[in-house]
């Protein structure tokens, strides 16, 4: 069954879609035409050749559908795919272009599909990123004709026109009054409940080693090196490599404290899920009134804190782990000089409270 719809960009063109459905399998291809005409006559045509016994199967074969490169990429790819990723290529999925064959893909398909999520620009710009990752690798890994310049051009496009952009970057950083709050809030849960998660200590681990919640989650004690002050991370977070990306990374002597107040019963220094940090943080949080902050603000603020204590690129790097100015720039918001956390007392509070 064919159809044939008017485009909305005020091209007046029409896009000809033959829909063929065999053994529980639905086959799509699309074509757009100056006339309506000749839309109908291609239709027509392609839903004779397609009728004929064995067309859909060969043409499967050699010519699958975007899905199908979607469940290879998943399947195969040895790195590590995080949970978001993961979702976005199974919300692609759900979409009519991930029912066209891989070789009729073209750039006005991946842009009208990018133009009918109904979400940020932020975030249609991260289902473009990660759609763009199954057309760089599907024809030279697998032989299937996505054209990767057809990908780039739509995001070209997409960029120019607002459809997408980048996340937005914050500069939002806790007061010493919420982190206060936010310490007394945790420590006293624990007392009241000793087998729940020490979040003080976590939070001011965050704040002085500046770490992420996932890498806070993975260090052990065997990775450790009290002597150097220092740690490995494994798995740094980094725009190419996931795994194995095992990065030294040094750690100011308040955040030495916090790993010795720690007890050593696991092999993790933190045996605690990112999930559960997160969700811990953004409940208390929201129960204290405190507005608009998140777990990964302390990490923009540990290295906000550095820079405003004199540090220079290179020292602050050896802490937080980045590669080049570029990247750490976003996390560089200076707004006094000296060193705010010189004389609070929350570092003690978290030091001596299990």
């Amino acid at each position: 069954m064919g159809t044939i719809t008017k485009r909305k960009d005020g091209s007046h063109s029409y896009r000809a879609r033959v829909r063929v459905m065999r053994e529980g399998s639905v086959y799509h291809e699309t074509m757009t035409f100056d006339r309506r005409a000749a839309a109908s006559t291609w239709m027509k045509k392609r839903e004779r050749e397609l009728a004929r016994p064995g067309a859909i199967d060969a043409l499967s074969a050699s010519d699958p559908p975007l899905s199908k490169a979607i469940d290879r990429y998943t399947q195969e790819t040895v790195k590590e795919i995080g949970r978001t990723k993961a979702q976005v290529l199974k919300s692609i999925k759900t979409h009519p272009i991930a029912d066209l064959p891989c070789s009729t893909i073209k750039s006005k398909d991946i842009i009208e599909f990018l133009q009918s999520l109904t979400a940020q620009p932020q975030t249609v710009g991260n289902y473009a990123s990660h759609l763009a990752s199954i057309f760089a690798i599907a024809r030279p890994m697998w032989d299937f004709q996505l054209d990767d310049r057809e990908m780039r051009d739509a995001i070209t496009v997409a960029r120019r026109m607002g459809i997408i952009s980048r996340s937005a970057q914050r500069d939002r950083r806790p007061t010493l009054d919420e982190l206060d709050r936010l310490l007394e809030h945790f420590i006293e849960r624990r007392k009241k409940v000793p087998q729940a998660m020490p979040m003080h200590k976590v939070i001011v681990f965050a704040l002085f080693s500046t770490r992420r919640q996932a890498e806070i989650t993975r260090l052990t004690w065997d990775d450790f090196e009290e002597k150097h002050k220092r740690v490995l991370v494994r798995d740094m977070k980094h725009p190419g490599e996931k795994l194995g990306n095992d990065t030294w990374v040094d750690l100011p002597e308040e955040a030495i404290r916090i790993i010795e107040s720690m007890p050593r019963r696991k092999q993790e220094i933190f045996p605690y899920s990112p999930d559960a940090t997160t969700a811990n943080f953004t409940r208390a949080c929201k129960l204290l009134g405190i507005e608009d902050l998140h777990f990964h603000d302390l990490r923009h603020e540990g290295i906000s804190r550095l820079f405003e204590m004199g540090w220079n690129i290179p020292h602050v790097a050896a802490v937080s782990g980045h590669r080049s100015w570029v990247s750490l720039k976003r996390y560089a918001h200076i707004r006094d000089s000296g060193d705010k956390y010189a004389k609070w007392d929350g570092l003690q509070l978290a030091i001596d409270n299990d």
